[in-house]
């Protein structure tokens, strides 16, 4: 009998899975048991994200109360204080988010350890901001971010708020990999989702503490000092037909609570305010695609407002739509959002006299350079990390305990930012209000957001940037996506596109080598990544996805107009995706 088929007899044997999901185990195909009993999810410095159904390799009880009792073992480790901190746990409106929510709880419980369970569906910066506030030792945030409805998923976060480090995970992952999938002890504690809504710092049992409106208050108290033009909302925010769509996600709450606060109208997409595990309106729950903020245009259209915010179910990515100059709405990707909230940043510092002489932009290495160019300009130093915001929350700690530079911005392309330092992942809460009070500046100096980014297209050159991905199906797919990146990694490159190739950034050698054989180390840590330094500062890079059987690649270029560059960029993704073909 194969390893799959033995773990699936187990489950189909135990008495602690369901005679519902016994049917569906018994109702699989050879290749489907295979599939979902080969291997287990794949717990990264991520977490873990999967298609919810039985077996080892999706997201159930059982594998989510297997991560926690991992989780759990680690942290006694670190002694009886780390114990009495606890964790934070929260979740957002995907299917099963608070029954796995209250499963962390009960098994944290069990182990000795506290839990500050949320009492409602809360955002991954609040999440991230209760750690500290908390004084946690960790946190967990279930959700899949902005995948399909089939998913949901399981992040961990350290004492700082941050991602928890691959240091910490790779602790975490070996207690999990010595856990079996039944037999943990969880506490006998009757909750459930309606039951603990409206409840604030009361005791389920000894250990879980559910917690609410006062975290929320800290958090609203803590971001409404952000704001860096309350004169330009006092006097326009009342009229900025602002919409606004959560895509049923747990952004619902805390967006429209701090716009109302500051005096800034906001119009809702009814149809997507309230929570919706189906995503019934949408095809996927993901604001950087046009056709999830299509009901957002179509209400700002009858309202005639010319911007549309959208956040993703954990509230930790936005999607802007704005009108262009023949009143048509165009989608901004995440490089021009970032870059335009920057601007906002840089600008009002400097009108105000608070741009610190040691200030600090940290984007990841992905992410457009033309942000960098911005900097350079405000005499801004520019910090490039790996992908992942943990990578930024680490430069935001290093800052604070050596005073070296002060932070102002942190983005990627992928839609996070962060402004302030009350959280250490992306927070679209915050992004939201700073976009919303930019919009309010701008109409009182009689500008539009899109002739602000025309404006600075103008002076740095059309920055276009492109990403895409190659899925890997099947239970090879992951060895196929290190075998061609190995290949990609040996492969010699002399021109792309007609581009010469400069050098080569090797973060598995760490090492960038130059066309003439020389070569300099890399400061930054080991990672699966690969990327071509280009003539005339474009560039390209390939990456597996951390969470999906995906090869991602990126590419930026900049020309002095948009079909020019939006023509070679494409040029350089047709290059690189022939390669993987080939």
């Amino acid at each position: 009998m194969n390893d799959y088929q033995i773990r699936f007899e187990e489950w189909l044997a135990s008495d602690e899975v369901s005679a519902e999901d016994k049917a569906r185990l018994n109702a699989l195909g050879e290749d489907e048991k295979k599939e979902l009993f080969f291997a287990p999810l794949a717990f990264g410095t991520a977490g873990m994200r999967g298609v919810l159904d039985v077996g080892i390799n999706r997201m159930n009880t059982f594998t989510v109360r297997r991560a926690t009792k991992g989780l759990a073992d680690y942290i006694n480790t670190l002694g009886e204080e780390a114990c009495k901190r606890g964790v934070v746990i929260s979740y957002d409106t995907r299917k099963f988010s608070s029954e796995f929510a209250i499963e962390v709880a009960k098994v944290l419980s069990a182990n000795g350890i506290n839990a500050h369970l949320f009492e409602d569906v809360r955002p991954v910066p609040m999440c991230s901001f209760a750690i500290r506030r908390l004084n946690a030792i960790a946190g967990v945030m279930i959700t899949a971010s902005h995948n399909p409805k089939i998913y949901n998923g399981y992040k961990v976060y350290g004492e700082d708020g941050a991602q928890m480090s691959p240091e910490s995970t790779d602790k975490v992952v070996k207690f999990i990999d010595k856990t079996p999938y039944f037999g943990i002890k969880c506490a006998d504690v009757k909750a459930c989702a309606k039951c603990i809504k409206g409840l604030d710092n009361q005791k389920l049992d000894e250990h879980i503490t559910v917690i609410g409106k006062s975290v929320d208050a800290a958090y609203f108290d803590e971001i409404s000092k952000l704001s860096l033009s309350p004169e330009a909302v006092k006097s326009f925010g009342a009229n900025v037909k602002l919409v606004y769509t959560p895509i049923h996600g747990s952004g619902f709450m805390p967006v429209t609570t701090i716009l109302k606060r500051m005096g800034i109208t906001v119009n809702v997409v009814e149809e997507q305010a309230k929570p919706d595990t189906e995503f019934s309106t949408v095809r996927v729950p993901n604001p950087e695609e046009a056709d999830t903020l299509k009901l957002g245009v179509e209400l700002a259209d009858r309202i005639g407002s010319d911007i549309v915010i959208g956040t993703d179910p954990d509230a930790d990515r936005m999607g802007i739509a704005v009108r262009n100059n023949e009143g048509s709405f165009v989608l901004l990707n995440g490089n021009q959002i970032g870059v335009l909230l920057f601007n906002y940043i840089l600008i009002r510092k400097a009108e105000s006299g608070t741009l610190p002489k040691n200030g600090a932009l940290v984007k990841t290495i992905v992410t457009t350079e033309l942000a960098r160019m911005l900097a350079n300009d405000y005499g801004v130093t520019t910090f490039d990390v790996l992908t992942g915001f943990k990578f930024i929350g680490e430069k935001i700690k290093e800052w604070e305990d050596s005073g070296e530079f002060v932070y102002l911005f942190g983005f990627e392309e992928s839609y996070g930012s962060l402004v302030g330092t009350h959280s250490r992942d992306k927070d679209a809460v915050v992004a939201s209000m700073m976009f919303a009070e930019m919009v309010c500046y701008l109409d009182s100096i009689g500008k539009s957001v899109y002739q602000v980014l025309q404006d600075i297209f103008e002076k740095y050159g059309y920055f276009v940037e492109k990403a895409t991905s190659v899925t890997f199906g099947g239970l090879d797919g992951m060895e196929k996506m290190k075998n061609i990146m190995l290949e990609l990694r040996n492969a010699k490159y002399n021109e792309i596109a007609g581009t010469p190739v400069l050098a080569v950034s090797d973060f598995v050698a760490r090492k960038k080598t130059f066309a003439d054989g020389t070569s300099e180390p890399i400061a930054l840590p080991k990672t699966n990544a690969l990327k071509l330094h280009l003539a005339n500062g474009d560039w390209i890079c390939v990456r597996p996805s951390g969470t999906e059987p995906k090869l991602k690649f990126y590419v930026a270029t900049s020309k002095p107009t948009q079909a020019e560059a939006t023509e070679l960029a494409n040029a350089y993704l047709a290059h690189m995706k022939g390669l993987v073909n080939e």
